[in-house]
């Protein structure tokens, strides 16, 4: 049992802790409330991350869920780019049964339904 649940649970504690204690001033990183910026200070206890040109924000250390490389940056550019080609591919056709065959629907104001 303690080789299934508390070692691996262990193992993951001990890479937070190692990855929180090599934070650096220029790392590019996400929260773990999914806010991407780059650390511009690092105290004890929370640093300071710019998330946006001249916006700073100060948190926790151990908000930092992970450091991101270059490479997890264009994969996830990439991600992007194909979802937003994809979405883009469904606006430009017309869902089966959607034609111009259809009806304009009038628009009544609630005293012309009435009488």
């Amino acid at each position: 049992m303690w080789l299934l649940l508390i070692r691996p649970q262990r193992r993951k504690q001990q890479e937070q802790q190692d990855l929180l204690s090599n934070l650096q001033v220029g790392d590019e990183i996400v929260t773990a409330g999914g806010i991407y910026g780059t650390i511009a200070e690092v105290d004890d206890d929370d640093v300071t991350v710019e998330i946006a040109p001249g916006t700073n924000v100060r948190m926790a250390k151990r908000a930092v869920a992970g450091i991101l490389t270059e490479e997890e940056e264009d994969e996830e550019y990439e991600e992007e780019d194909e979802e937003l080609e994809d979405e883009a591919d469904q606006e430009e056709q017309p869902a089966a049964g959607e034609e111009d065959s259809k009806e304009p629907e009038l628009d009544r104001s609630a005293a012309e339904q009435r009488g």
